[in-house]
């Protein structure tokens, strides 16, 4: 069962020292605007349970959320403050599509990102690829592009692995259906059929992948994506019966995915590109961004033409930095999912896939993005040795 506003609330008291509680509920009975409480009756709570009884009968349920956060961050408790909003979904804020950051005259200070109404799907496109863009694309690129197939010959698959439920129903990804909806709709504007699997294990997401790895379609395709949702660690993504305590090892290394779909295990997808989309945390920290990309590894020489590459033609964006959090809506679900789909939607016909995800970046440098809420998404384990675009429609 979902925890209520209140047992939320008692959570972050809980969380609070004794200073810090006594320093809460000072700026409570200072609090000048709106509506105060009188000391004698803040001097009457005893424990946390007390708090948020108050909190709620006070300021409703929805208010106490938003009066709880403002103290919070008057003395200094922002980690408090930020896990309460991300728990409740109060105070992120969802942004109207009125362009991309890079697009923007300097100081304006622009907003991104979208919200997701119920018929979105029915008031949203792709912009087509016409053939002429194609066609002048192709002419100042050449060989610097991955083919394209034919769309009366091809066929694309798309794996998309959602987990949504989980044991611990406390690890329940609330907002995340609309990710996968979003997705879903983003892949088959695309032209990709999508292979859906919903809140599986470790073992069962690897054997998705490797399943997946082993179409016969692959033969005929001339791209994929493979799209994967859950809670995350750094380098590995939980299953749905992961537990702290008593399951912690129900995690599937994001490895695994390269591995099942290099050369070697995938021939069908030799030398296409293979698009890696991954939602998931890296670790605890908030917004503490770091990226460091080491050189490549030049020893191994690549001599004659019976040998290939293990592994090629992929790129991935993952949703965040390695150790940071990646933030959802409780009910527009990812900012990640919900700005890709945006740059995407409006940028493929014109772009190739590492400049849509150098887009989708650059919004989340813009602080308007996500209020005090900090995250980066970030590019991994990139090895395309040309553009690969998407020219939707064609």
């Amino acid at each position: 069962m979902e925890k209520s506003v209140k047992a939320r609330l008692e959570d972050t008291f809980n969380d609070l020292s004794k200073d810090e509680l006594k320093r809460f509920k000072n700026k409570l009975c200072d609090r000048k605007k709106d509506q105060g409480i009188r000391k004698g009756t803040i001097e009457k709570v005893t424990d946390a349970i007390d708090l948020a009884d108050l909190m709620v009968n006070t300021f409703t349920s929805t208010g106490a959320v938003a009066v709880t956060v403002e103290i919070l961050e008057l003395i200094g408790c922002n980690e408090q403050a930020a896990e309460l909003k991300e728990s409740t979904g109060h105070g992120l804020p969802v942004a109207q599509s009125s362009g991309d950051v890079v697009d923007s005259k300097a100081g304006q200070g622009l907003k991104v990102g979208f919200a997701l109404s119920d018929d979105w799907h029915t008031k949203l496109q792709v912009i087509r690829c016409s053939q002429e863009s194609q066609n002048k694309i192709l002419t100042e690129n050449g060989q610097e592009i991955y083919e394209i197939k034919n769309k009366s010959v091809r066929i694309r698959l798309a794996l998309l692995i959602n987990n949504i439920d989980f044991e611990d129903k406390a690890m329940t990804r609330r907002g995340a259906d609309r990710d996968e909806d979003s997705m879903e709709w983003l892949l088959k504007e695309l032209g990709y059929q999508v292979v859906k699997h919903k809140n599986l294990s470790a073992k069962e997401m690897e054997k998705a992948v490797k399943d997946f790895a082993q179409r016969q379609e692959h033969a005929f395709s001339d791209s994929t994506f493979v799209v994967i949702m859950s809670h995350g660690k750094r380098d590995a993504i939980l299953g749905v019966r992961y537990n702290a305590s008593s399951n912690p090892s129900d995690t599937f290394l994001t490895d695994k995915i390269y591995h099942c779909l290099n050369t070697e295990n995938c021939p069908g997808l030799r030398d296409k590109p293979k698009v890696i989309l991954i939602q998931a945390c890296r670790g605890g920290e908030h917004g503490h961004v770091w990226a460091s990309d080491s050189e490549p590894d030049d020893s191994m020489a690549v001599e004659g033409d019976d040998y290939v590459h293990k592994e090629k033609d992929f790129i991935s964006l993952m949703s965040c930095t390695p150790d940071t959090k990646s933030y959802r809506h409780v009910q527009n679900g990812t900012f990640y999912v919900q700005n890709l789909v945006d740059v995407i939607m409006n940028h493929a016909h014109e772009d190739h896939i590492e400049e849509l995800f150098r887009k989708v970046i650059r919004r989340f440098e813009s602080a308007d993005l996500m209020g005090h809420f900090r995250q980066m998404p970030c590019k991994d384990r990139g090895s395309m040795p040309r553009l690969f675009y998407l020219f939707p429609g064609l």
